[in-house]
Parts: structure tokens; C-alpha cells; sequence
């Protein structure tokens, strides 16, 4: 699906530019979101200013993939699962075969709890979006993920699962996990990490 170019203005100086401009020429901000890591290190403020901005330009094209993503990762960011969940669900109505909007999706849908406080309904769902996320393109931290679900939610409650937690985390290390991913995993879940994982 083609998505069409937005104006807005940039969150940092106000300078009109468009969804097709990756930083801003004046500030140097980078003005459409990708990543979690993109807003990873702004302050609640600069992600306030992101997400300002999106929304304005939401006004005129709310179907915008590209503006649903990015504001998206400010919800998550700012930890406003409520708001984040449905821009996530909408980007994947728009474009069906990005896996990490399936991924981050699924992080949302758990809302800072860990997955054992979780209603297995949320957790079926979460579920849904790893395993669709892995069919799109199997990445270890997608398996990892699924794993600390099956444990935390599944094995602490003594459910029988296939393929259970232990097999998913050696999947997972088979197709390449770094520390680094799993670190900033918990980072975005905001809950400890289990000991066996």
C-alpha cells in the first residue's frame, strides 16, 4: 500500500516539512518514527511534541500508516497503553505485513503488567500478534518474547502448552538472539526479568 506524503510541522522548530522527510533539515530531529528506539531516549516533553504534531497532521489523513506508527511509539513511550493500542491496531490494518507493529502490538496489549496478571483473552491476542509477527519474519526477540509469555503466563499457572516456554527460548537462540534485545525488551514491558529466561 502506497502511503501518502503529510505535511506537518516539526515537534522540534516548527519548520513545515512532510512524512516523506526523514530528519529535519533545520533541527536535525527525526520526524517519522520507526522504532521504539526512536523515542527510547526522548523526555515525556519531547515525546508530548512528537505525538502533537502527529496528531494535527491526523486531522487531514487519519488512515496514515506511517503517522499511526509514530505516534504509536509515543503512546507506548509515555506508557498510555490505551491510546497506543488501537494506533498499533489500525497500522496493522493498513499494512498487514510489517512484523513489528505486530510485535509492539503484542508489548502494548500487556500494558506494563506482567503476563501472569494478564486475562488469558489479552494474552490469546498477544499470542495471535507474536505468532503473526514470526510468520512475517521469525527474529529471535519474537520467539524470546512468545517464551516469556508461555512461561509467565502459561507455566506459572500450570497450564500445558506446544511448544512450551523452554522450546521457544531455544528457538530463539537458534535464530540469534543478542542481550542487548532482550534488555531492552524488558525495558519496554517495564516488568523484571524471570530468572529461568
Amino acid at each position: 500500500m502506497v502511503q501518502q506524503i503529510v505535511e506537518l510541522e516539526c515537534p522540534g522548530c516548527g519548520k513545515s516539512i512532510t512524512t516523506s522527510t526523514q530528519q529535519c533539515p533545520q533541527c536535525f530531529r527525526e520526524i517519522v518514527i520507526s522504532t521504539f528506539n526512536s523515542v527510547s531516549g526522548m523526555s515525556p516533553l519531547e515525546i508530548n511534541k512528537q505525538a502533537s504534531a502527529y496528531r494535527k497532521a491526523m486531522v487531514n489523513d487519519p488512515n496514515n500508516q506511517t503517522l499511526n506508527m509514530s505516534i504509536a511509539f509515543c503512546y507506548l513511550k509515555l506508557k498510555l497503553y490505551d491510546k497506543a493500542i488501537p494506533c498499533f491496531e489500525k497500522a496493522i490494518e493498513d499494512n498487514f505485513d510489517n512484523s513489528e507493529t505486530y510485535f509492539y502490538a503484542a508489548i502494548a496489549l500487556l500494558k506494563g503488567k506482567k503476563a501472569f496478571l494478564t486475562p488469558r483473552t489479552v494474552i490469546d491476542q498477544i499470542e495471535q500478534y507474536i505468532q503473526a509477527a514470526i510468520m512475517i519474519e521469525p527474529k529471535g526477540i519474537y520467539y524470546y518474547f512468545w517464551s516469556y509469555i508461555r512461561y509467565d503466563h502459561h507455566f506459572r499457572k500450570s497450564y500445558v502448552m506446544n511448544p512450551n516456554y523452554q522450546e521457544l527460548l531455544m528457538q530463539a537462540r537458534q535464530i540469534g538472539l543478542s542481550q542487548t534485545d532482550v534488555f531492552e525488551l524488558y525495558k519496554i514491558l517495564d516488568v523484571d526479568r524471570p530468572s529461568v529466561l
